[in-house]
């Protein structure tokens, strides 16, 4: 169950991202429809969350390490190489548009250019990076639960602070121009603009473990949270229509009316989750293009930060309205490859899944008890490494590493509840 939770908590912080933390995603995407875009949530949610178990699932399958492997075995080859081209896009652009709006937060909270929250931005994600993947993820999932408290604290304010008349807000609404049209199209556009944002890390995360059956367990719950966060937050931002009408950050407008104190505090909620974003992209795409040679992942990771941090100086809005539609439509392409595919090779996943974990049970009792496998079980091994899908040393060295980590953490558990 922890493994669940661990997953999810990295699946939602990927997934939430800057433009949801700010609320400006909602707005656009959402409530300029009006009181129908709140419907638009439950379709792109839902998408989300059937999406982010497959990707998760997949990315355990195949113990990837970065998403070109997953694409190409998973589609054509021709297929696999233009997804891997418009992940890669994606990547970079949401990396400078986040850049972007960390100057954007810095600067309406705190006033002064907007240069100066992109730069320290550029400097923490530069220095995060450097970090493996465990800790990255464990960053990320770590400051979900901020970004839920604030949507949590922002929805319960509204409520007991309903404006009377409604009758004015859907129209104010719908005074926001939308990037897509019409309503459900928009919704579509957004679940695949987050789905290819996420999917690069989203892969590596679900790599990392071994059963794709606790993954797959991970990306429903952390999509059925998610989901719930954006009706929570779309209904939050829509009732707040008077106040946050023009803001480029919607959610740190509705804290600043709230309390003049509050606001200090979310404002780093929100600087967080585009931490949290840009780590992600920029992370995800330095694997990327230095996968034939990891030697030169941090040269080329520090030189993608600071051509994003060059190029962020566009602005925030203005990014968003262009860039972000053309990505979506990318993402919702990329979701119909890998929904397919998963489909097609759900049997095979299936088999995969029970042979790991009958590996690491027949792993963990001769690694508690210090005795050898018997002779059948080490041909049950064989077997089993044999019809696997993954290199046979790749399984066994993965399988052995969690094991390990496992009994360190019980022993660790022990010695701390002796004392």
């Amino acid at each position: 169950m922890r493994n669940v939770i661990s997953i999810a908590l990295a699946f939602i912080g990927l997934i939430v991202g800057a433009g949801f933390a700010t609320g400006q995603e909602m707005v656009q995407y959402f409530i300029s429809f009006g009181t129908v875009g709140l419907w638009g949530t439950l379709i792109a949610g839902l998408m989300i969350a059937i999406t982010g178990i497959v990707i998760l699932q997949l990315g355990s399958y195949y113990l990837a390490d970065e998403h070109q492997s997953v694409f190409r075995s998973a589609t054509y080859t021709w297929v696999a190489w233009l997804l891997d081209i418009a992940v890669m896009i994606t990547l970079f652009a949401l990396g400078f548009v986040m850049l972007a709006g960390a100057g954007s937060t810095i600067s309406q909270q705190f006033g002064g250019p907007s240069w100066i929250g992109s730069t320290i931005m550029v400097v923490l994600i530069i220095v995060t990076g450097l970090l493996d993947v465990e800790k990255v993820s464990k960053i990320i999932g770590g400051l979900t639960p901020f970004v839920i408290l604030v949507v949590l604290v922002a929805f319960i304010y509204t409520m007991f602070h309903m404006p009377s008349d409604w009758s004015h807000l859907d129209q104010l609404a719908q005074q926001t121009e939308p990037p897509i049209r019409p309503w459900w199209l928009s919704a579509i556009n957004y679940a695949g603009l987050d789905l290819i944002l996420a999917v690069s890390m989203v892969l590596v995360i679900g790599g990392s473990y071994i059963n794709p059956k606790d993954t797959g367990r991970g990306g429903l719950l952390g999509g059925a949270i998610f989901t719930i966060l954006m009706l929570l937050s779309s209904i939050t931002l829509f009732l707040n229509m008077d106040e946050i009408q023009g803001s480029s950050v919607p959610m740190l407008q509705i804290f600043q009316n709230m309390n003049g104190w509050a606001s200090y505090l979310v404002v780093w909620v929100v600087y967080g989750m585009i931490y949290n974003t840009c780590i992600g992209m920029f992370y995800a795409l330095g694997r990327r293009i230095s996968v034939k040679d990891q030697s030169k992942f941090r040269v080329r990771y520090i030189v993608l930060c600071l051509v994003g941090y060059a190029i962020s100086f566009v602005g925030f809005k203005v990014l968003m309205e262009y860039v972000y539609p053309v990505l979506g439509y990318l993402g919702a392409i990329m979701v119909v490859v890998l929904v397919a595919s998963y489909l097609k090779d759900r049997p095979k996943i299936s088999a995969e899944t029970e042979r790991r974990v009958r590996l690491r049970s027949l792993f963990l009792r001769s690694a508690r008890s210090g005795r050898r496998l018997s002779r059948k079980e080490r041909r049950e091994v064989r077997a089993m490494l044999h019809a696997s899908n993954i290199d046979e040393k790749q399984l066994r060295d993965t399988v052995r590493e969690e094991v390990r980590e496992e009994l360190e953490e019980e022993r660790d558990s022990t010695e701390t509840d002796k004392e």
